[in-house]
């Protein structure tokens, strides 16, 4: 009776034991072994064994993981307050590092993803944060990959979700954005009408040079008004002759 209790507990402790040494992760996970505190090597993924008590396993996610950054309330360069948020992507590659170099890898990045977005945004000015978003996404990219490159951390993407500015911002800028319309509308008209002048000179040259050729632009003027049915036109009557040899050899032409 006795002998077949101290079976059955040996039994009952091989299983306990095999429980515990016995340990299994998934494709996309990996497992950091530390015997008696010290760094032994990294298992998985698959089935493997552990040394109970002596050893102890912390567990890592390989998966790409996603971080929505809340909204930041940031000052640009030129001293605008704008609300920015967006969403990091990341995944570690060095499952002892993010471990062992890090106390707490997934808070770690989050704080240092809300930082890194605040001093890229703080040192651009709000047009190009507006109109060059891929260039602002690349820069925290980067300047996250570099900080968490110890910790075995790589930042795959950077996403710049919302810009957020006040109303009385907008209607500045609304301003701003139609003064410039309005400065580029001037600008051309002024060009065209330089042109013109430049070409009204010519022409004032040519008909200086070539008399006749005046008396030409005239009739013919006279002649494109004179469609008009309803139309008077009132011409300088005294000089009839040469104005009908100029209207016959207009005529020929």
């Amino acid at each position: 009776m006795v002998f077949e209790q101290i079976t059955i507990l040996a039994i009952i402790v091989v299983i306990a034991i095999l429980t515990q040494a016995i340990k299994v992760v998934k494709e996309y996970e990996r497992v950091v072994i530390f015997r008696l505190g010290r760094f032994s090597g990294v298992k998985g993924p698959g089935i493997f064994f552990i040394i109970p008590i002596i050893d102890t396993a912390v567990k890592v996610d390989l998966r790409v993981v996603t971080i929505d950054v809340p909204k930041q309330a940031v000052i640009t360069h030129d001293n605008v307050t704008v609300a920015v948020d967006a969403v990091v992507y990341y995944k570690v590659l060095n499952p002892e590092s993010a471990i062992t170099e890090v106390e707490d890898y997934k808070f770690a990045t989050a704080a240092l993803s809300q930082t890194t977005l605040r001093d890229v945004i703080g040192q651009m000015e709000l047009d190009d944060v507006l109109s060059s978003r891929e260039e602002v996404n690349r820069d925290i990219q980067s300047m996250l990959d570099a900080s968490t490159d110890p910790w075995g951390i790589k930042v795959t993407a950077v996403t710049l979700r919302d810009v957020s500015i006040d109303d009385t911002m907008l209607r500045a800028i609304a301003k701003q954005a139609e003064a410039e319309r309005e400065k580029r509308s001037r600008i051309i008209l002024s060009d065209g009408e330089f042109k013109a002048a430049e070409k009204m000179k010519e022409a004032a040259k040519l008909y200086q040079d070539v008399p006749v050729a005046i008396k030409l632009r005239e009739l013919q003027t006279i002649a494109e008004v004179a469609r008009e049915g309803n139309m008077v036109v009132v011409t300088n009557t005294g000089d009839t002759g040469n104005i009908a040899a100029l209207t016959e050899a207009f005529a020929k032409k």
